[in-house]
């Protein structure tokens, strides 16, 4: 079973950047596509952005494209959320997630979780 950390959440005024982090433990990180979902109080969890295992393929939920960039450092066994442009919807829990294939699409399923980061966006 792999042990996934965020890091990087907090408070963050409208139209401001975070950049959440989640590091992987185990040897086989860069086997395996990674994906950021979210869920704000009162709602299902939804995802938000998806990247291959080499990085070269990614996938972005239509509230997330042109805002948000997923990337990955696999000699770190890492995977990075860049957030711009944050808005008071985006607040909400962050959690990443391996995919139990080299893919990572909003459609992939996913098999492991980490506890999740909180993100507030004040107006």
């Amino acid at each position: 079973q792999v042990q996934l950390v965020e890091s990087g959440g907090g408070l963050v005024q409208a139209g401001g950047s975070l950049r959440l982090s989640c590091t992987a433990s185990g040897q086989t990180f860069n086997l395996y596509g990674m994906g950021w979902f979210r869920q704000a109080p009162g709602k299902e969890r939804e995802f938000v952005a998806g990247i291959s295992r080499r990085g070269d393929t990614t996938d972005y939920a239509d509230s997330a494209k042109g805002r948000f960039a997923i990337s990955r450092e696999n000699a770190k066994k890492t995977v990075y959320l860049q957030m711009n442009s944050l808005k008071p919807d985006d607040t909400a829990v962050y959690y990443c997630a391996r995919s139990s294939s080299a893919w990572a699409s909003a459609r992939a399923r996913y098999d492991n979780w980490g506890q999740g980061t909180q993100v507030t966006v004040s107006s």
